[in-house]
């Protein structure tokens, strides 16, 4: 029982580790000292995306599950949870840098709204 909850609360914590870096640059608006925390987690996203590597939390799900006495889903984290809802037929390269680009990409437009507010408030200093 014990295993399951952990390997839910990773769970849980994995999706919001990847809501958090498509969108956390958001948060600059509330408290701005955020920036510092999400640019990193941002371009961890997109690199795991680009190059199709394993994020840590995968492996350490699937372990717990295994312990829970459940059985280790194949693929990844994204493969087995999102890709499933999105597209069906499965994970594949192009789709990897489309997700990757989308990452980026938020997160370009997000910053490029970020630096609009910090020129607008250095020019009026």
């Amino acid at each position: 029982m014990l295993y399951r909850v952990l390997a839910d609360v990773v769970l849980i914590g994995h999706l919001l580790f990847i809501i958090y870096g498509l969108l956390g640059g958001l948060l600059y608006f509330w408290r701005s000292w955020l920036v510092w925390l999400h640019l990193p987690l941002a371009a961890w996203i997109s690199l795991i995306e680009f190059f199709q590597w394993t994020c840590p939390l995968t492996p350490w799900e699937k372990q717990l599950r295994v312990l829970a006495g459940e059985g280790a889903y194949s693929g990844g984290f994204i493969e087995h949870y999102l890709i499933a809802l999105i597209y069906p037929d499965g994970m594949t390269r192009g789709i990897a840098l489309i997700l990757g680009v989308i990452a980026l990409g938020s997160n370009l437009l997000i910053y490029g709204f970020i630096l609009r507010d910090a020129y607008r408030r250095f020019q009026y200093k």
